[in-house]
């Protein structure tokens, strides 16, 4: 992704969270620069479901991780909306979290996800002033790449199997 001042590298690990995989999530967190938890505005279970990856990824990775909470399926409309927007935004607010509500079926805001994911971590050319689990390529000839790993959960199976997310 180009961004003014420097180009980001996005490596995405989608763990979709199954618990048969339970075991492994740590693995992907680790080394992750981000953490994209997703719920689907349409099913509160998801909703409540972010409480226990959001706390995954702060025990993993402390507060040296971006986090954003990411309310998908827009696209259903308000009259299966069972969370509203203001609600998602307060529970980021409280958690210290990014915010933004897309839909990855209409592709509104999919981008913007990624953009503000990206201009929300630090750039730099010198490897050492890079976020911690990221790590800045190409300083030698001069270009400015810092190549992220973002670990993507949606909060429930159902979610991930219905090909929303």
């Amino acid at each position: 992704m180009y961004l003014e001042d420097r180009t980001v590298r996005l490596q995405l690990w989608d763990t979709a969270g199954q618990e048969r995989f339970r075991s492994l999530i740590p693995s992907y967190i680790r080394d992750s620069s981000v953490a994209v938890v997703v719920y689907d505005v349409t099913n509160r279970a998801s909703f409540l479901n972010t409480t226990k990856w959001v706390e995954d990824v702060r025990a993993e990775r402390g507060n040296d991780v971006v986090i954003c909470l990411v309310g998908n399926k827009t696209d259903l409309g308000n009259d299966k909306r069972q969370i509203s927007t203001e609600e998602g935004e307060e529970k980021a607010k409280k958690n210290g979290l990014l915010f933004m509500e897309c839909s990855a079926k209409a592709g509104y805001n999919v981008k913007s996800l990624f953009r503000k994911l990206a201009t929300s971590l630090p750039g730099s050319v010198d490897p050492s002033k890079a976020p911690t689990g990221s790590s800045a390529t190409g300083a030698a000839s001069g270009s400015n790449l810092i190549d992220i790993k973002l670990s993507a959960a949606p909060a429930n199976l159902d979610e991930a199997q219905s090909c929303g997310c």
